[in-house]
């Protein structure tokens, strides 16, 4: 059943809400909706105060290391860590506390999808394929959905479909789709992706972009016939925004598993 996952990026050491399709190398393009003063620990308590498991914690280019090892130590084994991750720190970052690591760019040399580097991450999981989460997050490219990485600023050759889906689907444990040209606008998800992940995805998968009202969960929830999770951010009044309240996400969840 669909549910609300939040979120911690982090961006040069602190916890930031940008628009996702500003990010580059160049820091005069970036727009930043949210700077919060508090820690990444801080938000990691709050998320396990409230049992908010699965929550994403994303390194936004360098400088970003001891904030979500910070956050990780604050509940070891709740998180999922992104941003960076190789076959060669993997699990360096699941010793550090994370319940799962997140992988996009490693997998695509070249903006070319590697299927040996696919497994050298499996491998260094000790072929956990619990432990790893594919990050598909994309692009609009006419009627289609590229796979973007590099702060999704680099299209990839691999596009998101069913095929691609269903091909990495024995290899981890669920997915992460960011839709870059939504993300931090607060102008409305993705519907036909939302609907299209539902569809494809046997796998539990996590949608982020464009969220911005409680209705959003709802809708979620009826496109993808409970099969998508929803992640909002800048929308949220713990990170600024003024579209919605964090305990009000926390309660929808509540919700819809009573128990």
């Amino acid at each position: 059943m669909t549910k609300f996952r939040p979120c911690i990026d982090l961006h040069s050491g602190h916890v930031k809400q940008i628009v996702g399709g500003t990010l580059s190398n160049i820091p005069s393009d970036l727009r930043t909706n949210y700077v919060s003063k508090l820690p990444a620990s801080h938000f990691a308590n709050l998320y396990k105060e409230h049992a908010l498991r699965g929550a994403h914690v994303i390194m936004l280019g360098p400088g970003n290391e001891a904030a979500a090892q910070e956050a990780l130590a604050a509940w070891r084994g709740g998180l999922q860590v992104g941003g960076g991750i190789t076959a060669d720190n993997a699990v360096l970052w699941i010793e550090r506390g994370a319940e799962k690591v997140i992988v996009t760019s490693y997998l695509f040399p070249e903006a070319r999808f590697s299927h040996d580097r696919l497994m050298a991450v499996i491998q260094a999981l000790h072929n956990h394929t619990t432990k790893l989460i594919i990050d598909l997050s994309c692009r609009r490219v006419g009627d289609k959905w590229m796979v973007a990485m590099n702060k999704w600023q680099t299209l990839t050759d691999m596009e998101v479909n069913q095929e691609t889906i269903r091909s990495l689907e024995p290899y981890c444990s669920e997915f992460l789709v960011h839709a870059a040209d939504n993300e931090g606008l607060q102008r409305g998800i993705d519907e036909e992706l939302v609907s299209k992940l539902g569809k494809w995805c046997t796998k539990p998968v996590t949608y982020a972009g464009g969220g911005r009202h409680l209705e959003d969960l709802d809708l979620v929830r009826r496109l993808s016939n409970g099969k998508v999770d929803l992640t909002i951010g800048s929308a949220l009044d713990i990170f600024g925004g003024s579209g919605l309240s964090f305990d009000d996400c926390v309660k929808w969840n509540q919700q819809q598993d009573p128990r």
